[in-house]
């Protein structure tokens, strides 16, 4: 069975009179991965928790596919469900544990299923070991045979690699998408990681305080984002308010351009990729901070310090003069 496609209209859910999912509506698209992206608090667990049929709505609907599931009790959805604490029964083996979502079967294709999924996570050896027997990637896996395993509809993530190491957890991912494509599962995935929603979502959709800000292809979001906070969702920024005039707006490093309304209040939102630097009289680089293959360096002019990712080999030391420019495609004025 092909996954459906999510449909989210209009829902909201309020907890001591506090909008914690804010009238919101999207369309997750039938066998991609949609990830919904933002910090703690914004509402992305509670929505896909309503979505999953485990926390009560205020309002609103929820279709997957053609058939409303807004009031449908969570066993008949199909849906799957990879928590973030792995949520396996402590006295199963891996591979009853994935065999428990399958009970309506024949034992025997219980178990051909079952260990079909094992495999394809690559537990297949490990199908008789007990949770505690079992690593914190290894737990997971089984998590996500076992939410795979029934063919749902739908299959959804609740920040399921935060308590791994990077490596482990870019592994996971890769192997994530792997059985979501051989599943043809609709894939709805929640984490606070822009750089791992980047990699799992065909689109993703940014949350903040219970509101949903944008909702685009990780491309598009990144080169066109509509408000500073979806913006600075994707990446490091640097925020500058000024006035525009003249069909601009003049900041330490250089002037924006944009084609808002004259003399209105604008926030400047400049990437930190975007500032490139050179030997100049400038601005002075008074601070640095490694990040992989990138320095983050800090530039002071004139009293304001503003943030350049730079590669680390071409990065000047801290006390260098540099001149400062940037790059049109990271900059984007919005009214205030």
């Amino acid at each position: 069975m092909s996954g459906a496609a999510v449909t989210v209209a209009g829902v909201r859910r309020y907890i001591d009179g506090a909008a914690i999912v804010d009238q919101i509506s999207f369309e997750a698209e039938a066998g991609k991965v949609l990830a919904l992206l933002g910090p703690s608090g914004s509402g992305k667990s509670t929505l896909l928790r309503m979505i999953a049929g485990l926390e009560p709505m205020d309002s609103g609907r929820i279709l997957f596919g053609d058939d409303e599931v807004t009031r449908a009790p969570p066993e008949a959805r199909r849906v799957g469900m990879v928590f973030q604490d792995y949520a396996l029964f402590p006295h199963m083996d891996a591979l009853d544990n994935v065999m428990f979502g399958l009970a309506r079967l024949a034992p025997a294709q219980r178990e051909n299923i079952a260990r079909h999924w094992l495999e394809r996570v690559g537990l297949a050896r490990r199908a008789e070991a007990y949770p505690h027997e079992l690593s914190g990637g290894e737990q997971q896996r089984v998590a996500l045979a076992r939410a795979l395993a029934p063919n749902p509809r739908v299959a959804l993530f609740d920040e399921p690699f935060s308590g791994l190491d990077p490596v482990l957890r870019a592994e996971l991912r890769q192997t994530t998408l792997d059985a979501l494509r051989e599943s043809q599962a609709t894939a709805i995935f929640v984490t606070h990681d822009a750089e791992e929603a980047f990699y799992v979502g065909d689109r993703i959709a940014i949350l903040r305080a219970g509101k949903l800000l944008q909702i685009d292809t990780p491309r598009a979001l990144y080169e066109s984002p509509t408000c500073a906070d979806a913006a600075a969702a994707v990446g490091p920024v640097n925020l500058f308010g000024g006035v525009i005039t003249g069909a601009r707006v003049i900041t330490p490093f250089g002037a924006i351009s944009t084609d808002l309304p004259e003399g209105s209040p604008a926030l400047v939102v400049v990437r930190a990729e975007a500032l490139a630097l050179q030997p100049g009289v400038r601005a002075r680089v008074i601070d640095r901070r490694p990040q992989g293959a990138q320095e983050l360096l800090f530039i002071e002019a004139g009293g304001a310090v503003w943030r350049a990712a730079t590669p680390a080999r071409l990065a000047p030391k801290v006390g260098a003069s540099v001149e400062v420019t940037i790059d049109p495609a990271g900059a984007f004025v919005f009214l205030r």
